[in-house]
């Protein structure tokens, strides 16, 4: 079976019923994709699909065969996607399992939608993430989008008190 990466072609002997996670953490080392539930629900596994964001977990490797397949490692060769660099210069992830699946869905919400308002993040963010980071993420998506400027996000947060994390 044939599967297109990260624009590289890989030939992978699996099961078709596997799990696209599966096929990409195991078979194709790409450890960026993480399980988290199993069943769809929080967002670790998330990839894009054709460049719409899909949970790899609730996708059998042959659905994906001879699609267009994105992972974290794909995103970008050297982290400058805007929404690598707003994650990074604020701080977003605390322990950062969650944060491939939600850099992966913020990119996909910016190429449907380059300015989302706040209800649109809400509504297209339905990853999970454990450490509560979601301000943090909507701020970035808001920084990468260009609506709002680094330097006054985080001077907000040194107002408010927020530290590192």
């Amino acid at each position: 079976m044939e599967l297109n990466v990260n624009g590289v072609a890989h030939s992978v002997d699996v099961e078709p019923d596997m799990p696209l996670l599966w096929a990409l953490r195991e078979v194709l080392g790409m450890t960026g994709t993480k399980y988290g539930c199993g069943v769809a629900q929080c967002g670790a596994c998330s990839v894009q699909l054709n460049g719409e964001l899909v949970r790899a977990c609730s996708i059998p490797v042959s659905s994906a065969a001879g699609q267009k397949i994105t992972t974290i490692e794909g995103l970008s060769k050297d982290s400058s996607h805007p929404v690598q660099k707003a994650w990074v210069a604020l701080d977003i992830p605390q322990c950062g399992y969650c944060q491939s699946g939600q850099i992966l869905a913020a990119a996909a919400l910016l190429k449907r939608v380059p300015k989302p308002t706040d209800a649109d993040i809400d509504a297209a963010m339905a990853n999970i993430c454990r450490c509560g980071t979601y301000q943090r993420i909507r701020d970035g998506i808001h920084v990468a989008a260009g609506q709002k400027k680094l330097a006054d996000v985080l001077h907000d947060y040194a107002t408010a008190g927020v530290t590192k994390a």
